[in-house]
């Protein structure tokens, strides 16, 4: 089990020590605009309270949390007309996966054909 970072941004995001572009917040979600976008529409999704560095140290106990959060993405992805052309859900565990952020988020993208998920490089 990875130590979680309370100084992440995610988590300063969180706090409001970092201002961040909000399109949604509730007790336990927080979504927000990406910074450096990768597509048109590009919101992280991220739980509040649960200090979890990334999937793979999710519990059986942890999938309400989990659900919730891509029930947000869905609703967000309607809310922002991506709903009937195509959106994507990714997340990303690890280094080697991408993962820059050590706090579990969901990318919810769109807003155009998107590539591929993985390529050979």
């Amino acid at each position: 089990m990875d130590i979680y970072d309370n100084d992440n941004v995610f988590a300063k995001i969180i706090r409001n020590e970092i201002p961040s572009d909000r399109i949604y917040e509730d007790e336990e979600i927080l979504a927000f605009h990406d910074n450096s976008p990768v597509a048109p529409v590009h919101i992280i999704i991220i739980p509040k309270l649960a200090k979890i560095t990334g999937p793979s140290e999710l519990l059986e106990s942890d999938s309400l949390l989990i659900g919730k959060m891509v029930v947000v993405a869905t609703e967000l992805a309607r809310n922002l007309g991506i709903d009937k052309s195509g959106f994507r859900l990714v997340m990303n565990n690890g280094l080697d996966a991408g993962q820059t952020v050590p706090h579990i988020h969901l990318h919810l993208l769109g807003g155009e054909p998107l590539s591929s998920l993985a390529s050979k490089g």
